[in-house]
């Protein structure tokens, strides 16, 4: 048990869409497949409790992370702060599942779902492969959130709008303005503004910092409108 939370793990390192990421990465689809099934075979009471029970996960897990950072004295301001996009939603999305909110499901499902599915394909996890704590901790963060904005659209029937789109722009780019002053404040790289991560990352295919800035800005018009499409393309056929 000790060597599981251990500072120097001395078990294999994660490895990159290795046997154990392959496997967890399928868990959580199957989860979001079933989904379908739950909807149809579920009573007010069961989605409810599932939302709330999601919402634990989401929020235990996160204090755990919290907790073991401390406790290996890596907790800081710079790199601590719930800042990054995921960070953000874990307690946003535990809010929306408890309180069913419309105005934070638009961002978990417009721009939640493109910035988790990206840290579950490339995590940064570190040195702590399988069976590590952080193994553990960074899918399960990720997954929850995908999982939580799939089950406000197939389960409790939420959907974006165009105007979801617009509010989605404007609140993200506000937000990194000011997750930029923040970064200048203390040094710190909250959303990846400031430099590129030091693990692998979906960001070492993009040119050096600071161009890949504007790139990541255009991603995150392009993911919005993707997640949109599908709703945009009913409304049109309804219409015709």
């Amino acid at each position: 048990m000790g060597n599981f939370f251990a500072k120097d793990w001395n078990g294999a390192p994660f490895e990159l869409f290795g046997t154990a990421h392959l496997i967890g990465l399928a868990l959580i689809a199957l989860c979001n497949v079933c989904l379908i099934y739950f909807r149809d075979h579920s009573s007010a009471t069961a989605r409810r409790n599932f939302r709330y029970a999601l919402a634990a996960i989401l929020i235990v897990n996160e204090f755990a992370w919290h907790l073991w950072n401390w406790s290996i004295g890596q907790w800081t301001i710079q790199t601590m702060l719930p800042l990054h996009l995921c960070s953000v939603l874990v307690w946003l999305s535990a809010y929306m599942l408890v309180a069913k909110s419309y105005a934070v499901y638009e961002f978990a499902y417009l721009l939640g779902i493109a910035g988790a599915l990206q840290a579950l394909l490339t995590p940064d996890a570190g040195i702590y492969g399988f069976p590590h704590f952080r193994f553990f901790q960074v899918l399960v963060s990720h997954g929850a959130i995908v999982t939580a904005a799939i089950y406000m659209t197939v389960v409790e029937g939420f959907r974006p709008t165009w105007q979801s789109v617009k509010r989605v722009l404007v609140g993200t780019y506000l937000y990194a303005l000011n997750v930029w002053v923040i970064n200048d404040l203390i040094g710190s790289n909250y959303l990846y503004l400031a430099r590129k991560l030091e693990t692998a990352s979906l960001l070492d295919v993009l040119p050096p910092w600071p161009w890949y800035l504007p790139i990541i800005l255009a991603l995150a018009v392009g993911f919005v409108l993707l997640f949109y499409l599908p709703f945009a393309l009913k409304d049109m056929r309804q219409k015709t």
